[in-house]
């Protein structure tokens, strides 16, 4: 395995900062080159750490026997089923080139949770994958505290994570409820009209707060 310093935290910064503005705004910018994609696989050591924290987050069942990433911790789809991999490796996500220094720093507090807790980690995957879903869950819950110093990577991790699962932010709306998007499907996310579009019949104060603006588009947009 090759060495990866950590991420300098004031380019790490910047680019949570610029994700941040990216979700907000729905304007992504391009990320630059060197980024990790989701064709590296499973055996990918970054990919196999962001998938165990993403796991550790929204929990799902094994997708294979020998599954190391995900716990398996529940049945029924985790974050992990639902493409949280491809939401974090998105090309228009300014974060993901940081993604193996990231998971550098996990594994490091990973190293220093079972040095703490006396645990022997295996050699042949990352360290925070080492662990058990109860210590990971454990470590997890001390990365959000107020006195961890890079609590902000963790809490846009986490973020992107719930984007996953919750609206398949990777896919187009439409076609993630086509493809039954495990995380929407688990949601009960409702189909969409014949056009591509969702009308509900039945207004969310059981009436009508106000009359339809006479100049408002088909879409719906306001005049």
């Amino acid at each position: 395995m090759s060495t990866v310093h950590p991420p300098n935290r004031r380019t790490l910064l910047k680019a949570l900062a610029a994700t941040a503005t990216a979700l907000s705004t729905g304007q992504l910018p391009a990320a630059a080159a060197g980024t990790v994609t989701a064709d590296a696989g499973a055996s990918g050591w970054t990919v196999q750490t962001m998938e165990a924290f993403a796991d550790t987050l929204i929990p799902g069942e094994r997708r294979f026997a020998g599954d190391l990433a995900v716990a398996g911790a529940v049945t029924g789809p985790g974050a992990v089923q639902a493409g949280v991999i491809q939401t974090l490796t998105s090309p228009e996500l300014p974060l993901a080139p940081l993604l193996p220094e990231i998971a550098t720093l996990l594994n490091a507090r990973a190293v220093a949770y079972a040095t703490t807790h006396l645990i022997l980690l295996p050699l042949t995957v990352p360290a925070f994958v080492g662990l058990s879903f109860r210590h990971r869950t454990a470590l997890v819950r001390g990365l959000f505290g107020s006195e961890d110093p890079d609590r902000v990577v963790w809490q846009m991790l986490s973020l992107l994570t719930g984007l996953a699962f919750d609206t398949a932010a990777h896919l187009d709306t439409l076609e993630a409820v086509d493809t039954h998007h495990p995380g929407l499907t688990w949601l009960g996310f409702p189909p969409s009209g014949a056009d591509g579009l969702w009308r509900f019949a039945d207004y969310s104060y059981g009436r009508a707060l106000a009359a339809l603006h006479p100049a408002t588009t088909a879409s719906g947009s306001p005049a």
